[in-house]
């Protein structure tokens, strides 16, 4: 991979021994995804993860119902030795995040998500950062393409920009309220998006003359097999080439130690795997509009040639999926279902469709998506057209007949 000058960020400690930015190592994470609530399942897998090479792993608390467990993870780990830091993921609850962050090295949210009235919602991440600086705890501000407020959209739309303008709105209050433990996302299942996104942010904050934070860099929602590693790779490899990127985290719709070995390939220029290689050279120039196609001579089969041409959105030679990871917030067999719904649709073209772990953040995540289907809980989906559910409260074991049967409909009325 041809890489720029690394930009040197601000460094930030999370934990006791974890450096991230300036100049330091990238650092390879990942998350779980069982259910906090399930304190042995969980610290059972922070060890597996950990073991095989994550140095920061992600738990989510849906509520402040599971910030008890938490505390109970984090003594178990501490007491066995293991030291490795643990970030809490919080959607839209800005007690539950203020709750757990002395409980934890790192805190992820959006705070936009804090509360619908962004004044309000300002005032929440104050209150938020204050326990942080109190606590020493680092934050992870993590913007996410379909979850902006609206005071961000009706200015600049659903767009890159509009994505970094809404990460320099919460940088600018930490750095207002003296709070520099930070560490910046701006994720999107589309790699044109995400990585126009992190190069919009770093623009911003030069002509800020404001000191660069620490970069988290992932494709959210880029799905499993070799379509989810080569997404994830020509999304993240075109940002690396930019010299932007502190720490990875490549999300697979698999279990999550799954993702540790591709994110360790890009974090340290590893070589050797033709399919990653080939994703990782091609894709960034694909990507960014140096080439049109990949060279008859690189060696690339066709079958690697349609995925990174896909991947790099030149060229789509089968449906688009979107799909998350899964996580404690998942409450049905998310990998599963995954299979069953591209085994079933796999003949149709030209369509973007997702298949979410939750109502929590699917429907904002999957805003590029023709079709969605989302886990309700209590085995129920609902099923969503171009982001407004359409169905609710589906069977799941009638829900995927039903959105084959909808797309069906769909597709012949607009013929």
């Amino acid at each position: 991979m041809e890489t720029k000058n690394r930009i040197i960020t601000r460094t930030v400690r999370i934990g006791k021994n974890l450096l991230m930015g300036g100049g330091n190592p990238i650092v390879v994470q990942t998350m779980c995804n069982t259910h906090t609530s399930d304190v042995e399942a969980t610290v059972a897998q922070i060890r597996e993860l950990s073991e095989a090479g994550a140095e920061l792993v992600r738990i989510t608390v849906p509520g402040l119902q599971d910030v008890p467990k938490v505390k109970e993870i984090m003594e178990i780990l501490r007491s066995e030795g293991n030291f490795v830091p643990v970030v809490a993921d919080i959607h839209f609850s800005a007690d539950t995040a203020i709750a757990v962050a002395p409980l934890v090295e790192k805190v992820r949210i959006n705070p936009g998500n804090f509360h619908k009235n962004y004044e309000t919602a300002r005032e929440l991440f104050i209150k938020f950062i204050a326990v942080c600086k109190q606590h020493d705890t680092a934050i992870r501000i993590g913007v996410n393409y379909g979850s902006l407020g609206a005071q961000i959209t009706e200015k600049f739309g659903n767009t890159p920009l509009g994505m970094a303008m809404a990460a320099l709105d919460w940088i600018k209050m930490c750095e207002q309220e003296g709070f520099h433990n930070y560490v910046v996302s701006l994720k999107a299942s589309n790699t044109v998006t995400m990585s126009r996104a992190y190069s919009s942010l770093i623009n911003l904050l030069k002509e800020s003359d404001m000191e660069i934070p620490p970069m988290h860099v992932g494709v959210t929602e880029a799905g499993g097999g070799d379509t989810g590693r080569i997404k994830s790779c020509v999304g993240i490899a075109t940002v690396l080439s930019e010299g932007i990127g502190d720490t990875i985290r490549v999300s697979l719709t698999e279990p999550p130690v799954n993702e540790i070995p591709v994110a360790r390939y890009l974090a340290h220029a590893e070589k050797g795997d033709p399919m990653l290689d080939a994703a990782i050279t091609w894709g960034p120039k694909l990507l960014k509009g140096e080439i049109d196609r990949i060279p008859e001579d690189a060696g690339v089969s066709q079958y690697l040639d349609d995925e990174i041409m896909q991947a790099a959105r030149r060229r789509f030679y089968k449906p688009d999926y979107i799909a998350c990871p899964g996580c404690g917030r998942t409450m049905y067999n998310l990998q599963e279902t995954f299979e069953q719904v591209k085994a079933r649709t796999s003949h149709l073209k030209d369509i973007v469709i997702a298949v979410m772990g939750c109502i929590v953040n699917g429907p904002g995540e999957m805003a590029d998506a023709d079709w969605g289907y989302v886990g309700e809980g209590g085995g129920k989906v609902s099923i969503y057209k171009k982001g407004q559910p359409i169905l609710r409260h589906v069977p799941d074991y009638e829900a995927i007949d039903k959105l084959l049967e909808l797309i069906t409909q769909h597709t012949e009325e607009d013929l």
